[in-house]
């Protein structure tokens, strides 16, 4: 599972610019734990009967639209012991470019090209049970809710490979595509 912690009140492309805490970012950055939960927008009209499939042996995402195949994206998946969850599950937040916290040193990155974020967050599972695991280079212990999801990344060589604390990263095109498809409440399959 993908520890970042994002403020849990789901919004969509219009509302205003949210503060995103702990993202799974280059190899590097460690993740953090989610804020204390907010109130929860309604967003915005239905769009289409939309689903998302995520094949994460294949590294792939595919966006299905009333059934039918529409698009489908590379990404990068979590690495060994930071695994992308698997099961059911449906988008539970958006942020349009989002301000991510760093979790350990709390220093703010604001949106632009250098936000491991990239300019989308589309979050679609939260774990309050905490997470600890080594993830290559140090021991982390993240307390509190963490969240999954997709967002872009300014690290393009990342895609297409098992290097995230269990977010799902795309190419920043990518992610934008997908915002405008997806809506609170698209259900997420996540496949071994």
């Amino acid at each position: 599972m993908v520890p970042i912690g994002i403020p849990p009140d789901a919004v969509t492309a219009s509302s205003v610019q949210q503060t995103v805490a702990a993202p799974d970012t280059a190899p590097d950055t460690a993740p953090a734990r989610a804020p204390a939960p907010a109130a929860t927008s309604t967003g915005s009209a239905p769009k289409a009967a939309v689903s998302l499939v995520l094949d994460r042996s294949r590294r792939l995402l595919t966006v299905y639209e009333e059934g039918r195949e529409r698009r489908r994206f590379p990404v990068a998946v979590g690495m060994a012991g930071w695994e992308t969850p698997t099961g059911t599950f449906s988008v539970i937040e958006m942020h349009a470019d989002p301000i991510w916290e760093h979790p350990q040193s709390g220093k703010l990155y604001p949106p632009g090209p250098a936000n491991p974020l990239g300019s989308r967050w589309i979050g679609f599972h939260r774990d309050c049970a905490g997470r600890r695991g080594w993830d290559g280079e140090r021991l982390l212990d993240v307390k509190g809710c963490v969240v999954a999801g997709f967002h872009g990344t300014p690290h393009r060589w990342t895609v297409g490979r098992a290097v995230s604390h269990g977010c799902v990263r795309l190419y920043d095109e990518d992610v934008r595509a997908l915002f405008d498809l997806v809506q609170v409440g698209t259900p997420v399959t996540v496949l071994p």
